[in-house]
């Protein structure tokens, strides 16, 4: 059975619902998104606290938090070169994870 168009859009409370949620990687998804959004927006000069960045990332559906690290035709954005160690490993990761989580979410034909 087909899977309707699911505009998330009208889920800004960050979750949508069973089985996308679930499908684009669930809050496991959501928590390695908000890291490294806030890691990438903090570098120095930046006044926005990391605690803020992660908070503004943490209010988006999964499909949404993945645009963060594309470009508009959907490839991926090249880490900020701030990062180093961990921080870029956990950015890199979520380059990845946003990239498969876009793919998904057209596949699924969940609307962002």
């Amino acid at each position: 059975m087909p899977i309707g168009m699911i505009p998330a859009a009208k889920y800004i409370a960050r979750k949508l619902p069973d089985p996308f949620e679930g499908l684009l990687g669930g809050e496991a998804s959501h928590n390695l998104l908000n890291r490294a959004h806030a890691h990438w927006c903090t570098g120095p000069g930046h006044s926005i606290s990391w605690d803020d960045c992660y908070a503004a990332a943490d209010k988006l559906p999964i499909p949404q938090k993945a645009r963060l690290f594309l470009d508009a035709a959907g490839r991926p954005l090249a880490p900020p070169s701030h990062l180093k160690g961990e921080q870029l490993a956990e950015v890199e990761e979520a380059i990845v994870l946003a990239a498969w989580a876009d793919r998904e979410a057209h596949r699924h034909n969940i609307a962002h």
